[in-house]
This record gives C-alpha cells, structure tokens and sequence, in this order.
C-alpha cells in the first residue's frame, strides 16, 4: 500500500484535504509527541514507544501517517485493528491530530473509513470516545458513527475514572451515505 492509494479530498470539499500512509520507525517520535502533547493527553490513554513500533509491524494493524495541508507534512496518525478480523469488525483505536479545527480529522476519518470498507472489507468499524471528548464525539455522530453503549467508568484518569461511550457504523451504512454523496469514492 503506498501514500497516494489514500489519497483524497471531501466529497463535500468542506474539509481538508489529506492522505494516509504506512507509518515508518522513523515517524514514531512525532506519534508519541502528539500523545504526550497535554491538549491530546487528556482524550487518550498514550502508547509507550514500543507499543507503537509493534503496530506498525504486526499484520492485524494499519498504523498511518496523516499527511495534510499544501505540503502534505505530517499533520496526525491513526490507528486501526483488527484488519485480519474473521469477523470483519475493524476498531479505529486511534486518531490524534496536531492542528484542531482545521479539517484534518474528518477527512482523516473519512479517508479511514474508506479504506476499512473498501479495501479490508470490513463489515463493521467501531471506535470508543471519552465521554468528555465532545468534540471528537460530535465529529463522529456527524460522520455517520451510531452510540452503541457505554463503557462505564472504564479508564482510569487524574482523579478518578472515564466512561467510554462506545460507537460504530456498519458497511451497510457506509454504503448508504456514500449514496448520499456523504462519503468517498473509492
């Protein structure tokens, strides 16, 4: 897989533009910096460097690179797991982004969802947010992503615990927006 089978824009051209590819070792200090960076530290629980450079190795996950902007310099990574999944439910473990607002997670997220369906064939991508994340949880209720439950008090934070509220969106639904002009195009 090279960086420009990823490459897209939005259908609705409202967002960023950005493309995805295979994270290096070379990359991995800018994937913990963004980690420990204390705007995203409080929406994630962080990987060690080591947990990272065995996702960018193990079969079962796709570690990228989001690149954007008129240079398409590193602007984030995301994670997802369960790429070899007989069940064919794929979890987005992981989105990060350095620059908030820009429009570079929704495309990110679209592009991600793109290549679950299309080309991992997944039947299912789920994902869990804090439930103190509220803007990540707006972008996915926007994105198509259906609250499947909650996690209660499932993470431990400063302070006491988080709940995660667990959130999905099924093939036929992708389907389904992508007829509606709201996803990509493979």
């Amino acid at each position: 897989m090279t960086a420009a089978n990823f490459a897209a824009s939005s259908p609705d051209r409202t967002t960023a533009r950005v493309r995805l590819r295979p994270t290096m070792s070379s990359d991995l200090q800018f994937v913990v910096s963004l980690e420990q960076d204390p705007e995203n530290l409080a929406h994630i629980t962080p990987w060690e460097q080591t947990q990272h450079e065995a996702a960018i190795r193990f079969p079962d996950f796709r570690h990228f690179i989001i690149e954007g902007g008129p240079d398409l310099e590193a602007v984030g990574f995301l994670i997802l797991i369960g790429c070899r999944s007989q069940n064919q439910s794929l979890e987005l473990k992981r989105m990060v982004v350095r620059a908030k607002g820009a429009g570079f997670g929704r495309a990110a997220l679209r592009v991600a969802k793109r290549v679950a369906f299309d080309d991992l064939g997944a039947h299912r991508l789920f994902l869990d947010v804090k439930a103190g994340n509220s803007r990540a949880k707006a972008l996915y209720d926007s994105e198509g992503f259906v609250v499947e439950g909650q996690l209660r008090d499932a993470v431990k934070v400063q302070g006491g615990y988080e709940t995660l509220i667990v959130m999905s969106m099924l093939q036929p639904e992708f389907v389904g927006r992508r007829g509606l002009g709201l996803e990509l195009r493979a």
